[in-house]
C-alpha cells in the first residue's frame, strides 16, 4: 500500500511539473506607458528566451526603453514596437553601443514551432547570430519575419520566444505614438522614448 502511495505521489508530482513547463516563465515589464506581462517559453525557444531572462535576472535592463514603431504610415510590411539598451535618441545616437551580453544563435520559427501572431516577443538582429540585447512585440500577425518571409534578405526570418498575456493595451499605446525621422529609421522612432521602468519574474 505504502508503494503505490509513493507511487501516485510520484506521478502528481510529475504531472504538476508538467502542468508548470506548459505554462513557461512569467515576466513583468512595467512601463511609463503601462503593465506588460509575458509568458516565455524556454521549451520552445531556450536560447533567446533564456538570453532574455539573464538580462533580467543580471540587472541589464535597467534604463532600457522602446524607442522605435511600425505602422501602416511608417512601414507598409510590419507592425511592432521595438525596445531594449540601444538609445537612438541620444544625441550622438549611441553609436558606441555594444551589448552587455555575448550574441546568441539565432533559433528560427521554423525549428521552434512559434510564429509572428499578434502580441508575440521576438529577438531584433541584424545577420543570423547577432541577436543579443534588443527585442520587439509584434502589433497583429507578421509572417513576413517568420522563417521564409521577406522582411530579412537571408530569410531566417526573427526569434519568436514568448508572447504577452496581459498589458496589449500599453504595447498598442507606444504602436501609437508620435514618431520622427533619425538613425536610418525613417519616421520610426519614438519623439518620447517610452521607459522600461523594471522587468521582473512574476
Amino acid at each position: 500500500m505504502i508503494r503505490i502511495l509513493l507511487i501516485l505521489i510520484a506521478a502528481l508530482a510529475v504531472a504538476a511539473c508538467g502542468k508548470a513547463d506548459e505554462k513557461g516563465v512569467r515576466v513583468v515589464m512595467e512601463t511609463s506607458a503601462g503593465a506588460i506581462v509575458l509568458e516565455l517559453y524556454p521549451d520552445k525557444a531556450p536560447i533567446s528566451a533564456n538570453n532574455f531572462l539573464r538580462y533580467i535576472d543580471q540587472g541589464h535592463y535597467a534604463g532600457a526603453h522602446f524607442y522605435r514603431t511600425t505602422r501602416p504610415d511608417n512601414d507598409p510590411m510590419i507592425e511592432v514596437i521595438q525596445g531594449g539598451l540601444w538609445a537612438p535618441f541620444r544625441e550622438d545616437g549611441d553609436e558606441d553601443f555594444s551589448a552587455p551580453l555575448p550574441p546568441i544563435a539565432h533559433e528560427t520559427t521554423q525549428a521552434s514551432g512559434l510564429t509572428h501572431e499578434d502580441g508575440v516577443i521576438s529577438m531584433a538582429r541584424s545577420e543570423p547570430g547577432s541577436a543579443s540585447s534588443e527585442f520587439f512585440i509584434t502589433i497583429g500577425d507578421n509572417h513576413e519575419l517568420d522563417f521564409g518571409g521577406e522582411r530579412n534578405p537571408d530569410g531566417q526570418g526573427f526569434a519568436v520566444f514568448g508572447k504577452i498575456v496581459d498589458g496589449m493595451d500599453a504595447v498598442r499605446a507606444i504602436n501609437a505614438a508620435t514618431t520622427r525621422g533619425g538613425e536610418g529609421f525613417d519616421g520610426q522612432l519614438l519623439t518620447e522614448p517610452v521607459a522600461i521602468i523594471s522587468i521582473s519574474r512574476q
